[in-house]
Order: C-alpha cells, then sequence, then structure tokens
C-alpha cells in the first residue's frame, strides 16, 4: 500500500456552545429583501454605465475589437455561416407552413438585433426546427389548408399568423429579461432538452415525408397530429413523385458522405465543404434545364420575395389564441439558444448573462416579427460552422446576415426552380445529431433510472401530443422525479469505520464498528412537509421500535405502579419493590386520557429509581429497550420548514432526547423558537465524532469508540440522546 500521510489533532469535545465560548463568531448582516430592492433601485453614475453596458454590450467589446486579426476570420466565418443560414431559412419556412422567401427574413432581421444587444460572440441567431415546427402547428392550427382560399389569400394569412406569433414570444422573452428570471432555464434539464429535441427532429422528420415523397396532404395540428400524417401518407403511397424521390435519395446520400468526411479531416481543412450549397446549386440548374416542374409536376420553391416589405402590426386575434403556444416556444427558443451559448462561453472563457440573451432574443423575434419573419432561437450546425471556421465576435453573424440580405435583394429569383424536396432532404439529413440522441437512452437507464423516465416520457409526449402540450408533460414529470427524490430520500443507519473517526453507511464497508446502545441515523435531504412522516418512519425502523408506543406503555404500566402502591399491595424495601399479595389488574384501572399517556414518562414523584430494563412486579409487561442514545446527522440537510419543525418537536415530546444539529440549522430553529426549557442549544455538537465522545463520556458503562485520529473538520451533524 502506498504511504499516506497521518492526520492527529488534539483538541476539546465540542458542543455548539462551548464553540461560540472558545471563538467568536463574526456578526454579518443578511441583507433583507428591502435592501435588495434599494440596492437593485438606487442609481449612481458607476452604477448607470454598468446598467448601460449590460443592455447594450456592443459597447463593450466592439472597442475592444482586433481589427487586424480578427476581421479576415469573422469574414471567412460569416460568409460560411451566412451560405447555411440561407439554405436553412429557405428550409425552415416549409416547417414554419409558410412560403420559402420569409425564411430569408428570418435569418436575416434577428441578427441585426442581436449584433447590438447579445452576449455570446459565437452562437448563430435565426431559424431553428424546433422553433419553426412549433410556429407551424399554430398556422396550421390557425390557417388549416382546408379553408376555401386562393393560394395567393393563404399565404397571406399564414405569414401573418407566424410573424404575429413570433412578436408574442418577443414580448414574453423580452419580459423575461426584464423581470431577471433568465434563471427559469435551470428547470428545463440536459436530459428533458435532449428527450424533447430528439421528439422535435422525429416531428420534422414526419412533417417533410410528403415533400421527400412529392405527395399532397393535409397538414393537421394538435394530440396525435403525427399518426393521422403517417396514415395520410400510408394511403397516398402510391402517388409518390419519382423525380422528388430520386433526387431527395441522391440529395441525402451525397450530403450525408460530404459531412462524415467533414467531420473526419476537420483537422486538415480550413473550411468545412459547403456540400448543402454546392447541391443546392447543382439541384436548381438540373430542374432549370430538365424542366422539371412541367414535365414532372415537381413542386418548386416558385416566387421568392423581393426586397423589404414595411412592417406590420400583429394580428390581436392571433395573439389572443397562441398565447400558451408562444410561451412555450419563448422558453425553449431561449433554453436551447442559452445552453448553446454557454458551451462556447465555456470553452472561449468569456461570460454570458442569461437575462441579456432573453432581452436580446426578445427584441430579435419582435422585429423579425413586425417585418414578416418567424421566430428564431439558433442552430446548433451553424454555431458550429460559426465557430469552427474562425469566428470571433458578433461580427461574423452581422456578416452571415448580409449574405442573406444579397439573395433577398438581388439573386433570390435564381432560387424559382429549387424543388421542395431538395430543401426538406437537406433538413432531414441535418437531423442526424439530434436524432443521435435517442443513443441517451440506455446510458440512462444503467446510471440514472428517474431521468431515464423523463427522457421517455418526454420523447413519447412530444411525438404523440405535440411540442407544447409534450413539454408541459415533460416539465411536470421532471418537477415530480424532483419531488420523489426529495420525499423519498435514501436514509442511512451509520457506523465507525475502525480506528478512524470516520463514520459510513454500516451496509456499504465491513470493517465497521457500531457502538452498543447507540445509533447514527443521517437523512441526505431537506426536511420539509412531504417528507417528514417518512423521514419519522425511517428513524423507526432504524432504531427498531416506535417511541410513542413505548412511552404510552411505560405510562401505562407507572399509572399501575403507583396505585398498587397507594393501595399497599407494593411495599418499598431494600431489594426494590416488592409486591405485598397476588393481585390482577383489571383493565378498568389501566385507563388513561390518551393525552396522558403522550406526555414524558414522570417518575420524579416515585419513590424508587425504575429500571425499565428490569422484571417488573405484578407480571406488568413493558418492552426492553437497549438504545440509549440516537445521533442524527443532519449534515445533507439544507433547510427545514415549519411542518418539519413541529414533526422533530412532536418526535421530542413522545421520547426525552437531546438534539444535535449544524450551525445554520440551529439558527433556523432560533428563529422559530424551537428551544424551550426541554430542548436547550447546548446539545448541539459539530461532529458526529464530538457527539459519540459525549455519549462515551455519559454512558461509560458502553464500549468506547475510537479516538486514535479525531479529526477537526466541522462537519455539521445531529445527535439525540434518548433517555426514557
Amino acid at each position: 500500500m502506498e504511504n499516506v500521510g497521518q492526520l492527529t489533532v488534539s483538541r476539546p469535545i465540542y458542543s455548539e456552545d462551548l464553540f461560540k465560548e472558545e471563538y467568536e463568531k463574526v456578526q454579518r448582516h443578511h441583507k433583507t429583501m428591502l435592501d435588495h430592492l434599494k440596492a437593485y433601485f438606487s442609481c449612481s453614475k458607476q452604477k448607470a454605465k454598468s446598467v448601460a453596458l449590460t443592455l447594450l454590450p456592443i459597447a463593450s467589446w466592439l472597442p475592444a475589437y482586433r481589427f487586424k486579426e480578427w476581421i479576415v476570420q469573422d469574414m471567412i466565418s460569416g460568409v460560411s455561416t451566412g451560405l447555411v443560414s440561407v439554405l436553412q431559412g429557405l428550409g425552415f419556412a416549409l416547417l414554419a407552413s409558410v412560403p420559402a422567401g420569409y425564411g430569408l427574413y428570418a435569418a436575416f432581421y434577428p441578427i441585426l438585433i442581436y449584433f447590438f444587444f447579445g452576449t455570446s460572440k459565437h452562437i448563430s441567431v435565426g431559424p431553428f426546427p424546433v422553433l419553426s415546427l412549433m410556429v407551424g402547428a399554430v398556422v396550421n392550427n390557425l390557417v388549416p389548408t382546408s379553408i376555401n382560399a386562393t393560394d395567393v389569400t393563404l399565404n397571406e394569412r399564414r405569414v401573418t399568423v407566424a410573424s404575429s406569433v413570433t412578436f408574442l414570444v418577443g414580448i414574453f422573452q423580452l419580459g423575461l429579461g426584464i423581470l431577471q428570471v433568465g434563471f427559469i432555464v435551470i428547470y428545463l434539464s440536459q436530459t428533458l432538452v435532449s428527450g424533447f429535441t430528439c421528439a422535435a427532429a422525429v416531428n420534422v422528420l414526419i412533417s417533410q415525408l410528403k415533400f421527400i415523397l412529392g405527395i399532397s396532404i393535409d397538414s393537421p395540428s394538435g394530440p396525435l397530429s403525427n399518426i393521422w400524417v403517417l396514415r395520410d401518407i400510408f394511403t397516398q403511397l402510391h402517388k409518390t413523385n419519382i423525380a422528388d424521390l430520386v433526387t431527395s435519395i441522391i440529395i441525402m446520400i451525397v450530403v450525408f458522405v460530404v459531412k462524415e468526411l467533414n467531420d473526419r479531416y476537420k483537422a486538415k481543412l480550413p473550411v468545412p465543404i459547403p456540400i448543402e450549397v454546392i447541391m443546392t446549386i447543382i439541384a436548381c440548374g438540373v430542374s432549370y434545364a430538365c424542366d422539371f416542374e412541367n414535365i414532372y409536376n415537381v413542386d418548386v420553391v416558385g416566387t421568392v420575395v423581393e426586397g423589404y416589405q414595411a412592417p406590420v402590426a400583429p394580428d390581436f386575434e392571433v395573439l389572443k389564441n397562441s398565447v400558451m403556444d408562444a410561451f412555450s416556444m419563448a422558453i425553449v427558443g431561449f433554453a436551447i439558444a442559452f445552453s448553446v451559448a454557454k458551451v462556447y462561453s465555456i470553452k472561449h472563457d468569456y461570460v454570458i448573462d442569461g437575462n441579456q440573451e432573453l432581452i436580446a432574443f426578445g427584441l430579435s423575434n419582435m422585429f423579425c416579427g413586425s417585418f414578416k419573419g418567424f421566430a428564431a432561437s439558433t442552430s446548433l450546425s451553424r454555431s458550429a460552422v460559426q465557430e469552427s471556421t474562425g469566428g470571433k465576435t458578433q461580427l461574423a453573424g452581422l456578416i452571415s446576415a448580409l449574405m442573406s440580405m444579397i439573395v433577398i435583394l438581388w439573386i433570390g429569383f435564381l432560387l424559382y426552380p429549387l424543388q421542395k424536396s431538395v430543401l426538406a432532404s437537406l433538413i432531414v439529413i441535418n437531423l442526424k445529431g439530434m436524432l443521435m440522441q435517442l443513443r441517451e437512452v440506455p446510458y440512462l437507464y444503467r446510471k440514472d433510472k428517474p431521468d431515464c423516465v423523463v427522457w421517455i416520457v418526454s420523447f413519447i409526449a412530444s411525438v404523440l401530443l405535440g411540442l407544447d402540450i409534450g413539454l408541459a408533460v415533460a416539465l411536470g414529470i421532471e418537477l415530480i422525479t424532483v419531488l420523489f427524490r426529495t420525499q423519498y430520500p435514501r436514509c442511512e443507519v451509520l457506523a465507525n469505520i475502525e480506528g478512524t473517526e470516520i463514520y459510513k453507511d454500516k451496509k456499504d464497508y465491513a470493517c465497521v464498528f457500531e457502538q452498543e446502545g447507540v445509533k447514527i441515523f443521517r437523512c441526505p435531504s431537506p426536511i420539509f412537509f412531504a417528507n417528514i412522516d417518512f423521514f419519522r418512519e425511517k428513524l423507526t425502523a432504524a432504531v427498531g421500535f416506535n417511541p410513542l408506543r413505548i412511552l404510552r406503555k411505560r405510562n401505562k404500566a407507572l399509572r399501575k405502579l403507583k396505585k398498587l402502591l397507594k393501595k399497599g399491595e407494593l411495599q418499598v424495601t431494600s431489594r426494590g419493590l416488592v409486591l405485598a399479595n397476588a393481585v390482577v389488574l383489571s383493565e378498568s384501572e389501566d385507563d388513561l386520557n390518551p393525552e396522558e399517556l403522550d406526555k414524558p414518562v414522570n417518575c420524579k414523584d416515585f419513590p424508587v429509581e425504575i429500571n425499565w430494563n428490569d422484571d417488573l412486579p405484578a407480571n406488568i409487561q413493558v418492552p426492553r429497550i437497549y438504545l440509549h442514545s440516537i445521533v442524527l446527522d443532519f449534515s445533507s440537510v439544507s433547510f427545514l420548514d415549519i411542518s418539519a419543525l413541529k414533526g422533530l418537536k412532536a418526535l421530542l415530546s413522545h421520547i426525552e432526547i437531546q438534539f444535535y444539529s449544524p450551525g445554520y440549522i440551529i439558527e433556523k430553529l432560533e428563529q422559530c423558537s424551537f428551544f424551550d426549557n426541554e430542548i436547550k442549544s447546548s446539545i448541539f455538537f459539530l461532529t458526529i465524532h464530538d457527539a459519540m465522545l459525549h455519549i462515551q463520556e455519559t454512558h461509560p458503562q458502553t464500549t468506547r469508540v475510537y479516538t486514535d485520529n479525531l479529526f477537526l473538520c466541522c462537519q455539521q451533524s445531529s445527535n439525540p440522546e434518548t433517555k426514557f
């Protein structure tokens, strides 16, 4: 065995009171809510400058921009990201159920606003498939294809719905940012987001099958909509457009192979091969040269909107009917964007502000919605391109927006013959990363089954019930698992590791020593109204008896002994209590008020001391208890609520306990007037070992605990000593 250092510490056995007497505690002022409000609303030059720089991050990073070092890299990154952004904007417009050209607006406007207000240097802001699909669900719900309208009118109404929902998403995000509740994203765990985005990828895949196969079906929305879509696809499978199907297969194979090569040789390639752009150009050329639209009757992008349109006000009827959907989109969009931004901020060592990100995305979506775009977040693939090609700042994002502007203003007409099946193929092949998250299920099952349940429920609910309801269900299941973990914690009975001051679960180690007459019980969880009964049950099981039952038995026995003594049938001698005559006690003599039975045993007025573990006269039977001390280790108890305090106090009233607890718990007990004449602060100890040594001194007849290596660590623990 490798030689290790030795630890030897000599110090007194410290209770909390003794420790306070020897070491003066610093009195700290804990800020109240009023103090925080005053600080928040106070004003000074320094604070005004700090707020201005926080709300407008460009004022911080732009003056420090290293033009000669970074401009070339930002330009290369911006152009590369912009090419991908244009294609994804066109493709994700199909998910949003709006004409493809409007996806260019979603790839342009949000970046302009984020450039000024965003704090991440590497994420690519714009359309995201999950959000686009959620927007499309609202569009299909409010403007179904079955209504009687011309194509132009139908598209206009759909654009209005999409832009209005986007505006509402922005309002929610901006409001949450102003209220400084960016922390809300922590309630969406990585497991939940993984299951949700994987389900969204399945939804996207199903929604794109009609374009890949070239068939025309309705786009239902709501629960089980995916099942109806698959049913319609299979019933119309014989109408598959072979030209669209063949084109899609070729596109997906080529793009998949080249992307794999990009991943394998990314260290050697200066920039990834823009295969999506190359295949799109080839597909446009082949479709135009061979006149696919007329000869094979394929569905093409058609006329792409040229130039920019005047801003429009949102439709208030749409806002009223899409509140919950918009709120779900606001949370999902921010959660995904913040997760990606956090990864890159850690990698490149800079700070992002969650609340400012909410404000930035809120303003971006409001601006985008006003100009007929749809909801934006960040795309994992675009962000990866922007970071891997050397992007240094938000300027790379601005340059990528210029690529969208070029298409909008000058070359959008060249996309007219592009088959929608090509865009659908590019969308599907880019779902690989999200679909591969299915591989997490076996890992989660082996490592953490509650997390595995969250993933599976999130996935199934989002696929079957829709993304909005699925998210709510997943969040509910996640909170239930958290409550389950805290409501039913893994409580342990500890024992001493021989020759040390260390105490571990006695089931986990062979060389442990459990002192006779003592139980050490640990609860690694907050104790509150939901688990106080569970805590009491586990403690009762650990000590091996029900304290309330023993208390009642002893009170009944004491009552009987007092009656016998009063009648002269029981005499006090030098040998103890002696029965004068044979006596048979009736049950009526044993009656006591239930409230009297629950009071602590009072032997003060009894002439001799009663040993409850000896044989009692008159065949009075009381269970024998050889446990004299209970140690409660509260080192992992982060808080106690009022219900827990009442439950603990009730436990103390059933059996006479000296209670030990950590410092911050003591403060809570003092604030709630927990201490009285029966329960005093002098019974608190700093460590389990202090408590055990104290028990050894007060019960010298028991086996001594090991004291070879007494340690000086303020492990917060508790030790109740039980005396009946």
